[in-house]
Parts: C-alpha cells; structure tokens; sequence
C-alpha cells in the first residue's frame, strides 16, 4: 500500500479537527484511500493549546511541541514546502492576502496537492491557483469552502456530471440564518438577534462579512464556477446584505406567508447568468423557509432529475475537518484521476434590472389619503399586477405598508419607483425596500 504524507499548517478550530479526525480514525481513513494517510507536520504558534485542545500528540507539531515565533513558523513551512516527503498540503491559515496567496502558488508548484477551506481565497483569486495546479499536475480540494459539511462540491462535481445544472440556491450563511431565525421566532430587532448570536458563538465580534452578504457571496461565485464552468468574480454578482431587516419586515413577510433568508441565486436561462445574494421572502410552501438557525440548504435544479436539496451544518470545527479530510481520502485514492475543473468560460451575466421575481415593495410614507391608490397606479403602469396590498401601519404622521407584485422584472419596479418620485416629490420619505418573493 502506497502512502500519503501530509502536513497541516494551523491548528486552529479547523485544523486541530482535522488533526484530531486523522489521528483518531486512521486506519479506517487508510482503508477507504487505500493509501496509508500520514500526519507527518503541524505547524502552529502555540502548539501546547492545541494539542490539549484537540487531543492531538505533540510530537506531530514542528519545533517538538514548544511555542514558534512567526519568523520560526514560515521557516517550518518553507521546509515543508521542499520537503520531497510531504504529499500534500493542507491550508487553514485563511484570508486572501499576498501571504496566503503566494503560499498556496508555492505549494502547488513544489509538486505537492493542495487542501482549503479558503473560500475568499478561491473565489476572489482562485483563477491563478487552479492554472498552477494543472499546470503541475497536482489537485486542489475544496470541498470545505462552501457550506462545511454539506458535500456540495463533490455532488457537483460528480454525482451531477450526467445532468445539465439548471439552477443552484439556497442558505449558506448559518450566522445570518441564526440572526433572522431569531428575529422570526423572537420578534427581535437586527441589533438584539445579532447580539444573541455573537453570545451563542455564531457570529464573530465583526460579523460584516457574515450579514452584509460577503461571505455568502464568496461560497456562490465558487458554485457557479463549478455548475456553469464560467469565471466570475464575487464583484461582478449583485449582493446585499440583511444588516437593515427590520421586525416590520418580518411581519409583513408573514402576512403574505412567507419568512427572510439571506438566499444565493444563481439560474442559466439561455446562456445568460442570472445571479445575486439577497434577503428574499421564501414561501412557507418552499422547504428552504422551514432550515432555521445555523443550518445550511443547497437546492439544485437539474434539467433530467429535477430537484435535489442537501441540508447540514455549515460550519464548526469537525463537520469543515471532515469535509477537508474527504478531500484528502478522495486524493489519496484516485490520484490523477481527479480533474480540478478551473471555470474557463467567459461569464455572460444578466443586469439586475433583468431579473424577473415576484416582488415585495416596502414603502413609508406620509399619513395622507390616497397614497396608496396612487402608488398602486404608478405600479400599474409600468406593466404589474399586484397580488396583494398589505395594511397600513400609522404612526402619528407616517404610515408605511407593502405590495406584493407577481412575476416582473426588477427594473420594471425602479421604474415605478422613479414614476412616484416624479410625480410626487415628497411622498416617499425613504427609499423603498425590494424584496424577491421565492416560490
């Protein structure tokens, strides 16, 4: 049986789990590989607190167990790096800066294979690091870049390769998910259900990239890469994020029977990329409007099987280890056989003003008769019909009140929106919110 030697750099709540999974099952890990898997280095600064964390032996650890200054630790690495030992690599240091960046290229070209869970990293320059591992005949697993243990890319990638992807959704942001589950089940404001996620754990002290929508954004560029073969930037999807969700707007969601979820998008019509990560107000009819908290909901629509969910935790020390390390048994077993895929396609993507969804428009107003006539008028004429007008909430001399729209585009409501704006200069007393109505 042939062997597998590995090295870890960080040993962290990522790479001590996989650290800790390795050592724990390695015989049934050598088996599935039919390779011997070998935890030959770790490199981490305090390694004493990670092995006692994790139960990890400290004579795994670079410097025989003791503390590493930063200056010790890269010159470990650089020896892992050209050690003609070391198979492969796994990467949890994390981020997209030159450092990582440079890290990954240099580890590829060593000859070695390459394991992350840096999403920001592949999503945003990826497109070097995968020509790099083609160009060295070496592999790349990334499984636990996108939503943790949900095998997501693997389903892609081969479970799916005998249909046409149609379209890919869902959840995968569980810290955004935990703060407007709670804003549903607890009729809590955004600041106090991201305060209780913070306490719980599932948001960091700066969340901004978990609720502005970047996080997300960056687990589907990196589906569309692999289920359209196109290549595209985080920068070229629209995003936004769930930072100004409101309770109001959690109750006018339940009025047309419906919950907030940050939800990525992404549907080929005809060759054209229709792709955004955005609140939307998913039907109670939808099963992505029942994945509450911090759990993870990809839905894939094939043309010839139809419709497939995969559900699970999106995060967590060993549900994203385990995903790194079938990505390490997958590489161990099948070697050469495994096609990294690089998106090479140019990426046709449609405006947002092209995007065709039903539409919930919040609008506050002043407390006047026949604002919502009017408003309902200028909707009209730009081509819409209105399914449903909520009621008005009055507030000494405000009101505000929502419409629901079926299916038009999103430039159609600017459109509107511009139309009152014109006509009534002084109607509107805040930009209104549009939402999508998922189905």
């Amino acid at each position: 049986m042939d062997t597998l030697n590995i090295a870890i750099l960080g040993c962290g709540t990522v790479g001590g789990g996989i650290a800790k999974i390795i050592t724990e099952i390695n015989n049934e890990l050598s088996i599935r590989a039919k390779t011997n898997i070998v935890l030959k280095n770790i490199v981490e600064l305090c390694p004493e607190k990670a092995a006692e964390r994790f139960n990890i032996p400290l004579n795994l650890f670079c410097g025989g167990g003791k503390d590493l200054t930063g200056d010790e630790a890269n010159q470990y690495i650089k020896e892992i790096i050209s050690s003609k030992e070391i198979d492969l690599v796994v990467e949890t240091i994390g981020g997209k800066s030159d450092f990582v960046y440079n890290l990954c290229l240099e580890i590829l070209n060593s000859g070695k294979h390459l394991v992350t869970a840096n999403k920001a990293l592949l999503a945003e320059r990826g497109k070097a690091i995968f020509e790099a591992a083609e160009k060295n005949n070496v592999k790349i697993g990334f499984e636990a870049a996108v939503c943790g243990a949900i095998p997501i890319i693997k389903t892609i990638q081969e479970g799916l390769t005998g249909d046409l992807i149609q379209s890919v959704s869902g959840i995968m942001n569980g810290t955004s998910n935990y703060i407007l589950t709670q804003m549903q089940n607890e009729k809590l404001e955004f600041n106090d259900a991201l305060k209780m996620a913070q306490e719980s754990g599932y948001a960091e002290a700066d969340p901004l990239l978990d609720i502005n929508g970047g996080d997300a954004g960056h687990k589907l560029t990196l589906l569309i890469k692999l289920a359209f073969g196109v290549d595209v930037s985080k920068e070229d999807l629209y995003i936004s994020g769930i930072q100004d969700i409101t309770k109001e707007d959690i109750d006018f969601a339940s009025e047309i029977d419906a919950k907030i979820k940050l939800i990525c998008y992404a549907k080929k019509v005809n060759g054209v990329i229709y792709a955004t990560v955005r609140p939307m107000l998913v039907k109670n009819s939808n099963f992505l409007s029942e994945v509450n908290g911090t759990t993870n909901a990809v839905r894939i629509n094939n043309k010839y099987s139809g419709i497939h969910f995969l559900v699970g935790k999106g995060a967590g020390s060993t549900e994203t280890a385990m995903s790194i390390v079938s990505d390490i048994v997958f590489i161990a077993r099948y070697g050469d056989k495994i096609q990294n895929i690089p998106a090479k396609q140019v990426c046709n993507l449609a405006n947002p003003g092209q995007f065709v969804f039903s539409y919930l428009i919040t609008f506050h107003t002043g407390n006047l008769p026949g604002t919502t006539g009017f408003i309902a008028t200028a909707i009209g004429n730009q081509g819409i019909n209105i399914e449903t007008v909520s009621h008005n909430r009055h507030s000494g001399e405000k009101a505000v009140f929502s419409v629901a729209t079926t299916p038009c585009t999103f430039g159609q409501v600017e459109n509107a929106i511009k139309e009152i704006r014109n006509q009534k200069p002084g109607m509107l007393l805040s930009e209104p919110k549009i939402m999508p109505i998922l189905y």
